[in-house]
């Protein structure tokens, strides 16, 4: 299956749905409606937004960018944000599209390297980053000292593309 994947506003409608759709299962998962430590991602920090559509024209994944203060982790580095498959899109390949995308939008940005996080209750998550390249590394950021937390990076010179 092809799909569509442009850059799209991060208060896009489509987007919206999509992060909203993301917000429900998470809320699902952790039983809690607050579970993203720090200051949740806006279309002010977060300068690119890619939607995948299916040939349907349906948006069906996302996944976003946001560069980090050097202080965080150093220079060059961009953290992945709101990164969501729709679960009947899942298994498609479509993440690992939008993920590789979303390497290529940050080399653009002048990146060297990408982190993440996603939650302890997200082993889907967690295998797919493993499985994509993504080494773990310490928590960072507002998500230092949490429970709930798992962090991945990969270096953008170690390309899979």
């Amino acid at each position: 299956m092809r799909w569509t994947i442009t850059t799209t506003p991060f208060d896009d409608p489509e987007a919206d749905r999509l992060r909203r759709a993301q917000r429900e299962e998470l809320d699902a998962r952790y039983g809690v409606s607050d579970h993203e430590p720090g200051v949740p991602p806006s279309a002010a920090d977060v300068p690119v937004f890619l939607v995948a559509k299916d040939a349907e024209g349906v948006a069906v994944a996302c996944g976003g960018l946001r560069p980090l203060a050097e202080h965080v982790l150093g220079a060059g580095v961009v953290e992945i944000k709101r990164m969501y498959t729709v679960p009947s899109a899942r298994g498609t390949g479509v993440a690992t599209a939008v993920l590789r995308a979303l390497e290529r939008e940050a080399r653009g940005l002048g990146a060297r390297r990408l982190v993440l996080e996603t939650g302890t209750a997200q082993p889907d998550a967690i295998r797919f980053y493993q499985r994509e390249g993504y080494q773990p590394i310490p928590l960072f950021g507002s998500y230092a000292g949490s429970d709930n937390s798992v962090c991945f990076g990969r270096r953008l010179d170690d390309s899979l593309d």
